[in-house]
């Protein structure tokens, strides 16, 4: 656990994300906008991502596929 972020897992209670969550969300929504809504690919999002929070790809995938429904039954 990161000693400087002991909540950074925990979902907020307003809407269910956490503090990465919500920083690909973040990005994402900054790079349509500045790409005038075309799709973003995802090294993009990630290169922007990893400069507010430290995340892995595996961790950046296993967020988008969430946020997509992949893998739920």
């Amino acid at each position: 656990m990161n000693a400087q972020r002991p909540y950074e897992n925990i979902p907020d209670v307003r809407d269910g994300l956490n503090v990465k969550e919500r920083t690909v969300l973040y990005c994402l929504k900054e790079l349509e906008e500045a790409r005038d809504g075309r799709n973003v690919p995802t090294a993009m999002l990630y290169g922007r991502v990893v400069e507010h929070v430290d995340m892995s790809i595996d961790e950046l995938q296993a967020i988008l596929q969430r946020f997509v429904g992949v893998g739920n039954s």
